[in-house]
């Protein structure tokens, strides 16, 4: 009886099979040896594609403040000219960007005074399901519409609104009136004034600064403030020299987001806020209505400016190190 010869499969072709030498196995071998070649090639398509499309636009831009616009026929100028930022200087532009920059730091301080509270309170007394109350409280403004969220604060600020209803059963439509009747209020209902402005400007930006804040105060060693309060310190005392020194790297961290949110923010001043433009319905207005690109350009370029030098002042106290 002879023994029955199974058919045998060719071996496998190493040559093919990844990770057993061939094409794909070389290639695996070549990125472990050099994992630094690996990091280039999976980073070089998102940092050209941000290159070309981001920094690209922006250098388009910067090119187009350097143009001028023929005040006779409105055709843009191409040759290299300072005219058009010297226009910034005029008084009605320099004011829009006054109004804007102030508006963004009076923004900015609220939203870390209305902050730092509630972050020292979930740093450092609230636990478990309270925590995490806390995020979710935090984070469910972000996950609804940002149109819907403007809407609807001018709804509320509106004369026939639930503001106006509430200062009504309280008696006090005399203090209402009166802060519609101050200069600064620039509008005779809170829907369409700088201060209804600058309410929903802290309402929509204030996450971003709380976020920041929490985690900056997470990093403060409970310890620091029992050994100030063994020490002798008020609790003053404590807050100024210790808690606030350590966590001022969050709040600055925060005061990017709402600064610079603020500062180049277009849909809130056009939908909430009075007949003075800021720099984004500026950048609008010239380059859409008036059709003055290089001035529209210009604008832009300012918050830009700003921002850099606020960036570089935040990298110097350690901010980027609470994000």
């Amino acid at each position: 009886m002879t023994a029955m010869t199974m058919p045998t499969t060719p071996p496998a072709n190493p040559a093919i099979l990844p990770g057993r030498g061939g094409f794909f196995g070389g290639l695996s071998d070549t990125f472990w040896r050099r994992p630094k070649l690996f990091l280039f090639l999976m980073l070089a398509p998102p940092l050209l594609w941000l290159g070309v499309i981001y920094i690209g636009s922006l250098f388009a831009l910067l090119l187009q403040s350097f143009f001028s616009i023929d005040e006779f026929s409105g055709l843009i100028v191409r040759e290299f000219t300072l005219s058009t930022y010297a226009e910034l200087l005029r008084p009605s532009n320099f004011d829009i960007i006054l109004r804007t920059v102030i508006m963004a730091a009076l923004v900015t301080i609220t939203s870390a005074v209305v902050a730092f509270p509630i972050a020292y309170y979930a740093a450092r007394y609230a636990r478990g399901k309270w925590k995490a109350f806390f995020y979710l409280g935090i984070m469910l403004p972000l996950w609804s519409s940002y149109l819907v969220k403007v809407y609807a604060w001018k709804l509320i600020l509106a004369k026939e609104g639930i503001l106006t209803w509430a200062f009504a059963k309280l008696h006090l439509t005399w203090l209402l009136d009166g802060i519609l009747a101050l200069p600064v209020v620039g509008g005779n209902s809170l829907s369409i004034s700088y201060i209804g402005t600058y309410l929903v400007f802290v309402y929509v930006w204030l996450p971003y600064m709380i976020l920041p804040t929490q985690a900056a105060l997470e990093r403060v060693p409970g310890n620091l403030i029992e050994a100030s309060s063994d020490l002798g310190a008020t609790p003053n005392q404590t807050f100024r020299h210790v808690l606030l020194p350590l966590a001022l790297p969050g709040i600055i961290a925060g005061s990017i987001f709402t600064f610079s949110l603020t500062l180049g923010d277009y849909i809130i001043p056009q939908i909430v806020g009075s007949s003075r433009l800021f720099i984004g319905q500026a950048v609008y207005a010239q380059q859409g209505t008036a059709g003055n690109v290089p001035l529209a350009a210009a604008f832009s370029v300012v918050p830009i400016v700003i921002m850099a030098i606020y960036l570089w002042i935040a990298k110097k106290k350690g901010a980027f190190d609470a994000l």
